[in-house]
């Protein structure tokens, strides 16, 4: 009699999933707090943004009115499968480079692997959704580094490309402009459940390995120059640094704000991360929450993988979710 062995859960091998395992986002700012002034004496090239505002990440100036954009970001999986956990962390490492208003050209493979505990098969499986996902952005894959890890983690470092005029900030944004999101909320509490109960949300999934290039492709073309795309720290999380660094307030209606299939119920069965809970905290003190529950607060500040972008403008087919307005009380209000 033969027996068939079960599936390896790879979310069973992890602490926390997804960019929900994020450092919180007050402990991160004092962390890199004394860095944001520091710099080379003789520096090679001109740093065009850096990590005073907390942008998605790094452009250094070079020939032709260019800009070098170069970003990371890895993380324990967000789903049971492999080959999709591959897909999404690249998916999402790529999108800091479109959240910027740029174009990735190559990127290298950072892996995390407990060799001793799961096989290398399934961390060729990672890397070939990473690989596939890459190619369809027109991406080069170079290499990369692994080790040995406790944890099993995946990720990348992309290089791309992008017109220093055109760079998308966190800092951009002004008074009288509307808030747009293109990609629906609700991929934490859809992940968290998935973990717990291995009811996998197909929608979460599709929305997640989707790049975010043609919506940043749009942001370009529509002259948009404020934005970031909506991870780790949760609509309001992303939201508040982009208000907080362009001195506006940000109103959000509530109403408007799209979400995946189930996320409500995911909510209600109480299937919140520790990083959504710890994003609401963050974002407490600076935000109005008056007007709507605390369950409502919670899915604004849901913790999202591979989420969409957060524009200060509208791109076709991306719902308006509020407006820009010179700064008030609160940095962000939600109406």
């Amino acid at each position: 009699m033969t027996t068939t062995a079960p599936p390896v859960r790879l979310t069973q091998y992890a602490h926390g999933g997804g960019c929900a395992c994020k450092i919180p986002p007050g402990e991160l700012e004092a962390v890199v707090s004394g860095l944001t002034a520091r710099g080379p004496a003789d520096p090679a090239a001109e740093l065009v943004i850096g990590l005073d505002d907390g942008d998605d990440a790094a452009v250094v100036r070079i020939a032709g009115g260019q800009g070098l954009v170069l970003t990371t970001d890895f993380f324990t999986p967000v789903v049971d499968d492999a080959y999709t956990f591959g897909r999404i962390a690249a998916a999402n490492a790529l999108s800091d480079v479109y959240a910027m208003g740029g174009t990735p050209v190559v990127a290298v493979n950072l892996l995390g692997w407990p060799r001793d505990v799961l096989p290398a098969e399934l961390a060729a499986e990672v890397l070939r959704g990473g690989l596939e996902v890459a190619h369809e952005a027109g991406c080069h894959v170079g290499g990369g580094h692994s080790i040995d890890d406790p944890e099993p983690k995946y990720g990348m470092a992309v290089t791309g490309v992008v017109d220093v005029d055109r760079i998308i900030t966190n800092s951009g944004a002004v008074a009288g402009t509307p808030l747009s999101l293109t990609k629906p909320l609700g991929v934490g509490v859809l992940n968290s459940r998935m973990k717990a109960t291995g009811e996998v949300s197909e929608e979460a999934v599709a929305s997640m390995t989707a790049l975010n290039r043609e919506a940043g492709q749009a942001a370009v073309a529509a002259g948009i120059r404020a934005g970031t795309d909506v991870t780790g720290f949760g609509l309001l999380g992303h939201l508040y640094k982009m208000a907080r660094a362009s001195g506006v307030t940000a109103v959000v209606d509530a109403a408007a704000v799209p979400y995946l299939t189930g996320a409500r119920e995911a909510l209600a069965a109480g299937f919140v991360s520790g990083g959504t809970r710890r994003n609401l905290d963050w974002v407490r003190a600076h935000t109005d929450l008056s007007a709507v529950s605390e369950d409502e607060a919670l899915l604004l500040a849901d913790a999202q993988t591979s989420g969409g972008l957060l524009l200060g403008g509208e791109v076709p087919g991306a719902p308006v979710i509020g407006e820009f307005v010179p700064r008030g009380e609160h940095v962000v209000v939600v109406r």
